[in-house]
């Protein structure tokens, strides 16, 4: 009898990395001074990031009148948009970094410093536990 095939245990996270961003969709106008920066990211830099990174659909699309913009387009559905006006196209080169990296989840907001399923061993502080002063 041959011996079973040897399947790797797959654990939370272990095994697999699927990335987060699908697309990112580079807009721009041919015309304007603030798109300068764009441009010459698009003529230079973007073939060489599209090569790198084949599981990002890369889209162009000239907007007319419009500042430069990247959006970035998620798994779960959801897009962020980061404008890139007047910048090098070292500074676009980190935003494009940023949304490729990005998860795509909203920002949320901690209120408590540490986020715990169980409260504290010792419980919620009051000046009522503790013994009088005698003055």
């Amino acid at each position: 009898m041959p011996a079973p095939l040897a399947h790797p245990v797959l654990k939370n996270g272990v095994g697999a990395f699927i990335p987060q961003c699908r697309r990112l969709v580079f807009h721009y106008c041919e015309r304007s001074g603030s798109s300068r920066g764009m441009i010459e990211y698009l003529k230079k830099d973007l073939i060489q990031f599209a090569k790198e990174h084949p599981h990002v659909e890369v889209i162009v699309t000239p907007r007319p009148s419009k500042h430069p913009v990247i959006r970035g387009l998620y798994l779960n559905g959801r897009d962020k948009v980061v404008c890139v006006r007047n910048m090098e196209p070292k500074d676009i080169s980190g935003k494009v970094t940023l949304l490729k990296e990005s998860a795509g989840n909203r920002m949320k907001v901690f209120n408590k410093p540490v986020i715990s399923t169980t409260e504290s061993v010792r419980g919620i502080w009051s000046p009522f536990h503790a013994a009088p002063h005698k003055i």
